[in-house]
Order: C-alpha cells, then sequence, then structure tokens
C-alpha cells in the first residue's frame, strides 16, 4: 500500500473555493472510483488557514502510475495554479 499526504499551499482565502471546484467537477468521486483506490479524502487543517489536506490511500505502485495517467488528475493540475502556491508530498509505502 502506497500512502501520499498531499498538502497544498492555497493562495488566501481561495482553499474553500478550490475544494469546491474539486468537487463540482467530480475530481475527487473519480479518483475514488479508480481500481486501486483505497482513500481519496480531503481535510481542512485547524492551524493551517490556507492549507488544504488530501490524504490518498493506493493498493499498489501500479495503481498509482494509472491514476497519475487519468484526465481527473490532468484536470487537477490544471486548476491548480489558480488556487494553489505550493504544494507538499509526503509518500509512505509498507515495503
Amino acid at each position: 500500500m502506497i500512502v501520499l499526504n498531499v498538502t497544498y499551499k492555497c493562495k488566501p482565502e481561495l482553499r474553500e473555493a478550490f475544494l469546491e471546484r474539486i468537487r463540482k467537477e467530480g475530481i475527487d468521486a473519480a479518483s475514488r472510483a479508480e481500481a486501486g483506490n483505497l482513500k481519496y479524502d480531503y481535510y481542512i487543517p485547524f492551524a493551517a488557514s490556507d492549507d488544504l489536506l488530501l490524504i490518498e490511500k493506493w493498493a499498489d505502485e501500479d495503481a498509482l502510475k494509472a491514476h497519475a495517467e487519468t484526465p481527473h488528475y490532468a484536470r487537477l493540475k490544471e486548476l491548480k495554479p489558480a488556487y494553489v502556491t505550493d504544494t507538499l508530498v509526503e509518500r509512505f509505502a509498507d515495503r
């Protein structure tokens, strides 16, 4: 299993708009429906007013690679510049 903790550093006061856009475009739902996806959930950190945390769990490397080739993944990459200043990714594997 591969776990990704993705922290989006959003532009001031745009976190909620970014999350709303993700949901409106179905990016989260499409990711959850992928083969090999075990978790794909967004969280709002209590102490970081402009951060958005995404926790992803994938069955294996092949599932994660397939995710990176999807249209909804590409769409998220297109949306990010309007809302996000930086993205931090922490990766954990059970190997």
